[in-house]
């Protein structure tokens, strides 16, 4: 069965089962997937994402050069939790803009923070309050394709959230996790060779006029 086949498949099962569901909102801030859209989804283990995981998000939330203008340093990465796009900050009004899967309602958080570790393919594990919400969830995972943190994760000091990639590229766009920011595997490898620890994470849940 071939990865896409397979991923369909189980997601076909996760629906079926009441463990998948969408609920999208139409919003004007968020190019096809609004600021109120929601996957209540968690984080689903044992999924394979394809590899041209970047070929299956819309137009608007692949990686491109744009023009925001901001009084932050270049290298300074800033998101924007309503629009669900991450901004490397490259200096001269420009920025390299991911899209990003947010915290669903009730875990969206904003502030002022940095990057304290990197890891490539890290270990999940868990942290009791999410089990609790999630009791199926595994108690620690190994790193690899099949884990939910994906290809790299970026640290984000002070809290318990991360920068992190996802196996599950449909859900970028949505509000989707417990509050930490995920990006394609693809995206999230291109961020991590771009960015050291130390790096200041700047997190607004509402876009700068």
């Amino acid at each position: 069965m071939s990865p896409i086949t397979f991923k369909s498949f189980t997601l076909a099962v996760l629906l079926q089962a009441g463990i998948l569901a969408f609920s999208p909102v139409a919003s004007a801030q968020a190019p096809g997937r609004g600021a109120g859209a929601v996957m209540d989804i968690g984080d689903q283990p044992g999924l394979v994402a394809s590899e041209d995981d970047e070929a299956q998000l819309e137009p608007a939330f692949r990686r491109q050069p744009v023009y925001f203008r901001t009084t932050e340093k270049p290298g300074t990465i800033v998101i924007h939790t309503n629009e669900r796009f991450l901004y490397l900050v490259q200096g001269d009004n420009r920025a390299l803009r991911y899209g990003i899967g947010v915290g669903r309602d009730g875990f969206q958080w904003g502030g002022l923070k940095e990057i304290v570790r990197k890891a490539e393919w890290p270990d999940w594990t868990p942290p009791a309050e999410m089990i609790q919400r999630q009791p199926y969830l595994p108690r620690f995972m190994a790193g690899g394709p099949g884990n939910p943190m994906g290809a790299r994760a970026l640290y984000i000091g002070g809290t318990v959230y991360r920068i992190h990639g996802t196996n599950q590229p449909q859900t970028i766009g949505y509000a989707v996790s417990s509050g930490c920011f995920r990006l394609v595997n693809s995206d999230i490898i291109d961020l991590y060779g771009r960015v050291p620890v130390g790096t200041k994470v700047v997190v607004r849940q509402q876009a700068t006029l």
